[in-house]
């Protein structure tokens, strides 16, 4: 493998502290690792969920967090591979499409502009971001009863408390808005670098059904694009007990590709 570089992009309700396993794991591999927060997040867990309702945060839009990781990938010397988690992963596989980065991972990604589903469980999860009676400049925090349902719904209690406390922060709702939107566009047509995207298979707020559709897209691509899903997952399979299965999956992987 030629690239050594990996960049984490966090999703919605977290912080780069989501990736803290991540990041040692892939060290530990000879990676040089960077995981910066989006933009609003350099603050601890804490303080960010001290500060709601925050105004500032009701004003982060998905194009601010895509230009800022553009603008991030273009300041270093070496072309990362990008590895994103959720809405992280959407703005993974925007970046792709713009021709940055080595190679991407997307997992359980939030779906492209255009890829919908009508399951119950992402309607539920997501309505409190996208409901259209409340004002997106609004900031919204996830609530414990959410969380559970959204992210960690079949981990132990304690598991998902401990989750929760160390990892959860107020969202802005521009942000899965404008996903629907020409923001979240992907040209699935276009030629990119080998991407991988997973799937949970116990996923509510992102069903494993969606990202299938998601990775389906690509098939006119002509370009490398690979489909794992992984059984007994939740949406928060970076952070749920046995989440080595999955990087050693992804390390796997990017080994085979010629990057």
């Amino acid at each position: 493998m030629k690239t050594k570089s990996i960049l984490f992009i966090h999703g919605m309700f977290m912080t780069s502290l989501c990736w803290e396993n991540w990041v040692k794991y892939f060290e530990a591999k000879g990676f040089k690792v960077s995981a910066p927060n989006w933009p609003g997040r350099g603050e601890p867990v804490k303080a960010l969920r001290k500060k709601h309702p925050d105004s500032n945060l009701g004003g982060l839009t998905l194009t601010k967090i895509v230009e800022h990781y553009a603008e991030f990938i273009g300041n270093h010397h070496e072309n990362p591979i990008i590895i994103g988690h959720s809405m992280g992963a959407l703005v993974t596989q925007i970046l792709l499409n713009r021709g940055l980065g080595a190679a991407g991972i997307a997992l359980d990604s939030a779906p492209p502009s255009g890829v919908f589903t009508t399951r119950w469980s992402f309607i539920k999860a997501n309505l409190p971001m996208i409901n259209p009676f409340i004002s997106q400049n609004t900031p919204h925090l996830m609530s414990f009863k959410q969380f559970q349902y959204a992210f960690v719904n079949t981990l132990p209690f304690q598991e998902q408390e401990k989750a929760y406390a160390r990892y959860v922060v107020p969202e802005s709702r521009r942000v899965p808005r404008e996903s629907l939107g020409h923001a979240g566009q992907i040209d699935f047509k276009k030629a990119h670098v080998p991407l991988l995207l997973t799937a949970g298979s116990l996923d509510n707020i992102i069903p494993a059904s969606l990202n299938k559709t998601n990775h389906q897209k690509y098939n006119t691509s002509g370009s490398i694009t690979d489909f794992m899903e992984f059984p007994g997952r939740t949406h928060f399979l970076i952070g749920q007990s046995g989440w080595e299965e999955l990087a050693d999956y992804c390390h796997v992987w990017l080994q085979k590709q010629n990057i």
